[in-house]
Formats: C-alpha cells, structure tokens, sequence
C-alpha cells in the first residue's frame, strides 16, 4: 500500500527590500536576495506553495512573477514605486502591513517567514489578527551595526526597539550563526525562539574550476570579496599587501567596472593602496557576477575575508566550496564557517595590518598548508552549507511553529 501523500503547506515570505529577482551588486541587493531566492526555490521544489512578497520599485513591474522554480514573488504597493534606499523604508511599512492583512484575510499562509527588521513589522501586521505564526530571521541587527558604525549608521533611531517588538511576537526566531544568538538573548528575546540554521551556497555552481590557478612562477594571488563599503576591509587587506611581496590583491565588488570612477569608496581604496607603494599589485575588479565568482575563486592561492563586523558573510563559504583556503577576522557568522587551522586562519578583528600581512606571508610560504586547508573547506561546505541543508533546518523552526505536519519534512 502507497503512503499517502502529505499536504504541502503554504509558506509566505516577507522581503521588503530585497527582492529575489533583484540583480545583484547595488547597495541593498546582495546575500539577503540570494538567501530568500534560494530558500525559496528549495522549498517550493519540495512541493509547498511558496509566494514571496517584496515592494514594488517600479512602475512597469507586474504585479506577480513566478519564478522557474515556482516560487511566486508578489510586488506590494507600498510608498513611491521607485527605488528607495532600504533605510528610508520604514515610513511605507505600516502601508505594507495593511495590504498583506488584507491579502492574507482571503488566502491566509500556514506560515509567515520575515527577512529583515522592517518585513518583521510588516509580517507580524499582516497575521495577527490571523494568528498565523511568523518565523523572524534578521540577516543583520541593529544593535550590532549601531555598536561598530556609530554616527555612519544611517538606521532609522526605532530600528533597535521595533526589532526586539518583533522579535517578542513571533513564534520562532532563525539566527544564522552562534554569534548572533548572543545578541537576541541580550536583546532580551526568548532564546527557547531562538533557532540557528546558516546561510547556504549552492555546491554545483561554486566548485573548484580546472585550469584556473596560475603557473607557479606567476605572483601569487590575493582576493577579497564583497560589497564596496567601508567595513568590508578592503583597506585593512590592501594596507597589509606592502609586507607581502611579490602577491597581488584584486578585489571584487561595486558597481561594474565602468563606473567604478564615481564611486568613493573605490577612490578612498585607490588612494590607500598609492599611499602604501602597492597600487601596481592592486585591481578593483568592480562588480563581479556569481557566474564568473567560482573561477575567480578557484584561481585564488588565499582569499581574504577581513572585515570589522560581519552578520553571516557568505563569501568565506563560497570560497571553501571553491577549495580556496581563507584567512578570515574572528567575527559573527565567520566564527562558525572557517575553522582555524582546518579550513583557514581566524584572526582578532583589532589586528593591525602588520600582523595581518605577516598572516598572509606564513600561509603563502607553505602551499601543502594552502591545499590542505582548501580540502576541508570543501568538505565543510557539503556537509553544512548546502541550500538544501538550510531548508531542511528552516522547515524544522516551520514545523515546530505551524499545525502543517509536512512543513517539517520533506515533500518531494
């Protein structure tokens, strides 16, 4: 006799600002995108009707979209539809709010799962009078942007106490990494709410590309990923590459090439690496696109991934999964991913550029370390990171919230 099949459940996810469609590279589109895109795809192969709900930026935007893997994505009219940078969001999110309720009031989900602080207000607007649960997964918090940007923190002065408001009505809370655990239970948040399920990366499309390294006379190369924003610490790595001799440094991320003279952050970095005596040894590689990344990766001998804060930080991930050794700063979400000295070298966050340089020179004199710490990454990756893994661990929070059986399993 055929077991009967379980009911697939009906999963709705808020996404204020970044839309799954959205092409990467601009200042709000980057690993949120990726994540709710990609989880969302993974659950609606597994068959639960899964419909993402995103603020329409443009005029010209249909009002539904579905996606190959299913996945409808939703355009709400909330505010101007026109891009609004995600900080100057906050005043159109009640809108937001009111238009799911309505929505949901005739086709209400089994669960409602939030991707950032402002679609926390909005979802848990949407469903409470419902009482369907919501799952809040923050991606970055307040308080920990607040504490390292100071005065350069351009959040809203309520983002702090609407993410805790947040964060005491929901059913269940998905932290991406131990780090960030901390930082709810300091909040004040349940931490019996509080889950951990780590981003995720897609093991066939980042993987270790054939021919990409460089001939062993070649110099050896340095890469450091990301967006062009200051915390990054691009400039830490670039500082650090006057005691490296005989490497060079290509960093990727911004706006594409062409425009990366009108960018200040590239001129800053520019400035930094002609004040060092290594503007020769460094290229702004400008936006990079994920197919391109892999083979990027793969040719790298270190990656760098070195900032002064970091939520999760998916590229030390993308780069293991490359086989690419990584030296990383002991901070959020990277404390879990790279394992030092199996998978690559943590350092403190306050090391200055000296020691970090003299980081780089000890790991660049021993390639078996180099090859050895690549192997691992790899096999981490597989058994932790993959995207199927994230939702099996996010179906679980779903499952432990909602009355659907099946969102806790696996419905193929």
């Amino acid at each position: 006799m055929t077991a009967s099949r379980p009911s697939a459940g009906r999963v709705a996810m808020v996404s204020e600002h970044a839309s799954p469609l959205a092409e990467l590279g601009g200042p709000d589109a980057g690993g949120q995108n990726v994540y709710v895109a990609r989880l969302a795809g993974r659950l609606a192969r597994r068959g639960h009707e899964v419909v993402v709900y995103t603020r329409r930026d443009d005029p010209g935007l249909p009002g539904r979209v579905v996606t190959d893997d299913g996945v409808q994505v939703v355009h709400v009219p909330a505010g101007p539809p026109a891009p609004i940078p995600k900080d100057e969001l906050l005043p159109y999110i009640p809108e937001f709010g009111a238009w799911l309720a309505r929505r949901w009031a005739f086709e209400p989900p089994d669960v409602v799962h939030a991707h950032f602080w402002m679609s926390g207000m909005a979802a848990v607007t949407g469903a409470r009078a419902l009482g369907v649960p919501v799952v809040q997964t923050y991606h970055a918090l307040g308080t920990v942007k607040r504490r390292y940007q100071r005065d350069a923190d351009t959040s809203p002065r309520e983002r702090i106490a609407v993410e805790k408001a947040v964060g005491l009505e929901c059913a269940g809370i998905i932290a991406t990494c131990a780090d960030e655990v901390s930082e709810l239970v300091a909040m004040g948040l349940p931490p019996e709410r509080v889950h951990v399920v780590p981003c995720g990366v897609d093991p066939e499309q980042f993987k270790p590309v054939a021919g990409a390294r460089r001939a062993p006379s070649a110099p050896r190369r340095l890469l450091t990923v990301g967006r062009l924003v200051p915390r990054k610490g691009f400039d830490r790595a670039i500082r650090a590459l006057a005691g490296v001799p005989d490497a060079e440094l290509l960093v990727a991320g911004g706006p594409e090439p062409a425009l990366l003279g009108a960018e200040p952050e590239a001129e800053r970095l520019r400035t930094i690496a002609a004040e060092y005596g290594v503007a020769d040894r460094v290229t702004l590689l400008g936006g990079v696109s994920p197919a391109r990344m892999p083979r990027l990766m793969s040719g790298a001998d270190l990656v760098l991934s070195v900032p002064r804060y970091e939520p999760f930080g998916i590229v030390p991930v993308e780069a293991m999964a490359c086989c690419a050794p990584v030296l990383a700063t002991a901070v959020g979400g990277q404390l879990d991913t790279v394992v030092d000295d199996v998978t690559g070298v943590l350092i403190p966050a306050d090391d200055d550029h000296h020691h970090l340089g003299a980081a780089v020179r000890g790991l660049l004199d021993d390639p078996a370390r180099l090859a050895r710490y690549g192997a691992a990454g790899r096999r981490r990756v597989l058994a932790r990171y993959t995207w199927d893994r994230v939702a099996d661990g996010v179906s679980r929070v779903y499952g432990a919230v909602s009355a659907v059986p099946s969102l806790s399993g696996v419905v193929r």
